[in-house]
């Protein structure tokens, strides 16, 4: 598995999403997933102290699952959103209690890349900034990133922070349909050279190849939120034009020797500012077929064609 840079540490290109520990996996198929992923050669897993049930049970659960190969793992959490007990933001103390309590969870020393899930409103950057900053010369955490934020603010927060203390990498949704990061937050990510790792990389699933011709099946996500009826994310995700673009790009994928989720991964890849591919999975073979995906480049063709059917220009 090759790797890439984000500050000091090399994290494997394709990561794992941790968002099902707790919730839909319990602690032996949780086990059995972290375990195929390091055997895989996946380093990097990416969880939150609200994944799970909103009480850091994904922390947990990932603790135990790593707990005989720890020195293997890049640990990534967040903190910020808020938990099921009510607390969440970026102030300084509570900063503190957060990074202490993820680090009895995870049952290890020191956090290797803690990320501001969201901006806090009520906290200027400067003050959370200086808390990490404090938290890195405890030898607590090793590097410092972010989430959900816009170009604006990561500059903002450039300027804010203290010497020792910038933000190296900034997780935000990414892929063949929604590449709206283009426009300004990668071009800032390049600028103060910081890592992008994308989330949602199959589009909640619609890179799949399980969604064809608009028919959503059974047993998948997006089937779940249809019969769910969330009028915003069915409304976005399974709207008439997300629809027609996603059939757009598959048609293209169809004429490839790729999978879907193979050409999803190594699309994003392709750009080096990309620094790993945080990919979810509830079984082994999930994880395997993942982590396969790691080795694949795609040509200057398919890339061209990928560019023009995923555009959300109207003319096609």
């Amino acid at each position: 598995m090759q790797t890439r840079s984000i500050g000091t540490l090399q994290v494997s290109v394709i990561g794992l999403g941790c968002n099902n520990f707790g919730k839909r996996l319990d602690q032996a198929a949780t086990n059995a997933v972290v375990s195929a992923a390091l055997d895989a050669g996946i380093s990097f897993f990416d969880t939150a102290n609200t994944y799970g049930s909103g009480n850091g049970e994904s922390e947990a659960q990932l603790g135990i699952a790593l707990s005989a190969r720890r020195d293997e793992a890049v640990i990534g959490t967040k903190f910020g959103m808020p938990m099921a007990d009510g607390r969440w933001g970026a102030k300084p103390a509570y900063l503190t209690e957060m990074v202490e309590d993820s680090l009895r969870r995870l049952k290890t020393d020191r956090i290797d890349l803690l990320q501001l899930h969201m901006p806090d409103p009520e906290t200027p950057f400067a003050e959370t900034l200086t808390q990490l900053h404090a938290l890195m010369e405890a030898g607590k955490v090793l590097e410092i990133g972010c989430s959900n934020l816009t170009a604006e603010q990561l500059h903002e927060a450039a300027v804010s922070a203290p010497t020792g203390a910038r933000f190296k990498s900034l997780q935000n949704q990414y892929s063949l349909l929604c590449r709206d990061p283009e426009a300004d937050v990668l071009p800032a990510c390049v600028e103060l050279d910081m890592g992008f790792l994308p989330f949602y990389p199959l589009a909640n699933g619609l890179l799949t190849g399980k969604v064809r011709n608009g028919v959503v099946p059974e047993g998948t996500r997006l089937k779940e939120m249809e019969v769910q009826a969330d009028p915003f994310r069915a409304g976005h995700w399974l709207g008439a034009p997300m629809l027609e673009r996603a059939e757009r790009v598959l048609k293209v994928i169809d004429g490839s020797p790729w999978s879907p989720v193979e050409v999803a991964f190594a699309w994003l890849l392709a750009n080096p500012t990309v620094r790993s591919v945080i990919a979810g999975a509830s079984t082994p073979e999930q994880v395997r077929t993942n982590a396969s995906t790691g080795s694949i480049t795609l040509d200057a063709e398919l890339l061209a064609l990928l560019d023009v059917a995923s555009s959300t220009d109207d003319n096609h």
